[in-house]
């Protein structure tokens, strides 16, 4: 079953004639398709060192110009790596959607630490520092002219989505605790708004959007959520990837009892009930894997509530 019933094919002979097209110095070099691609891009290596990111749905048409035009602006000020695009591709006849080519980063996604099948490959304590200080340094970077977050996007109020998490969690099923969910999402949302609305954020720090070597961090991916917006919506990786000792220093790390307050904590506690439960029932058939996982990250949220 595709993941989206409008989403757009893309094949590794699509990429090939648009390279040759497009990016002719790249057009002997071999296009492999990645097999672990996210919800809205499949993406294809080009020879050992790049990576052509294609989108594959139109809500996510427009990140290959975002992170054309800030991530270079953005990794420099970062202490981990960023996949800033070296060239931007147009569409064609065969393909609708502007495309990009990025180095291709070293390291693996992090395995969800949430599932009991995956084999941990992540000194959690250690990540925890080194995503916190990453948080905030995004969090510190210049503004100007960067695109605020809009209508339901990462970064929002909270309010915003109200209606959609309330219709998720009634979709859920018994597939969740609904009444306990119901009641953490009101917490999220009684919590104080942002004192400040205008600091970068990424939006999607889960695990699959973290590479690793060896037990440390090296990267953060896939930018798609990229904006100017609420900074709680970049403490989510409290529950979806640390707990305990690990969570204490992450909270420590992102700068929360300092230049952010414990409202900003409830509320991210609200962004992560906001990606998981809209989630959880649109995934559940088109890719289990990600329902499940949505369903443990639902789960971590109520144990902490």
């Amino acid at each position: 079953m595709r993941l989206h019933d409008d989403e757009v094919p893309v094949t590794a002979d699509d990429v090939r004639r648009l390279v040759r097209a497009q990016l002719p110095r790249w057009a002997d070099l071999p296009v492999t398709p990645v097999s672990e691609s996210g919800t809205d891009h499949r993406l294809f290596r080009l020879g050992d060192g790049l990576v052509a990111r294609m989108p594959t749905i139109a809500w996510a048409a427009a990140q290959a110009e975002s992170d054309g035009r800030w991530l270079p602006v953005l990794a420099p000020h970062l202490p981990l790596a960023v996949p800033a695009p070296v060239a931007l591709g147009e569409p064609d006849d065969g393909y609708p959607f502007r495309w990009s080519v990025a180095p291709w980063l070293p390291g693996r996604a992090v395995a969800d630490p949430l599932d009991p099948t995956a084999e941990p490959d992540l000194d959690l304590e250690g990540a925890a520092a080194s995503l916190g200080a990453f948080v905030t340094a995004l969090r510190a970077i210049d503004t100007a002219g960067g695109p605020a977050a809009t209508g339901t996007s990462r970064g929002v109020p909270l309010v915003r989505l109200d209606r959609a998490v309330r219709e998720a969690i009634a979709a859920s099923g018994d597939r969740i605790d609904g009444r306990r969910a119901t009641r953490a999402w009101e917490r999220a949302l009684a919590a104080d708004p942002s004192r400040d609305l205008g600091t970068w954020i990424h939006g999607d720090l889960m695990p699959g959007n973290l590479l690793a070597e060896r037990g440390r961090l090296t990267a953060v991916i896939d930018w798609g959520p990229l904006g100017v917006g609420d900074p709680a919506a970049d403490l989510t990786p409290a529950w979806q990837l640390f707990a305990g000792r690990s969570r204490e220093a992450f909270r420590e790390a992102a700068g929360v009892g300092h230049d952010l307050d414990d409202a900003a904590w409830e509320r991210g506690r609200g962004w992560v009930l906001v990606q998981a439960l809209v989630a959880l029932p649109y995934y559940w058939d088109r890719w289990p894997a990600f329902g499940r996982a949505s369903q443990r990250r639902v789960a971590a949220v109520l144990a902490d509530a």
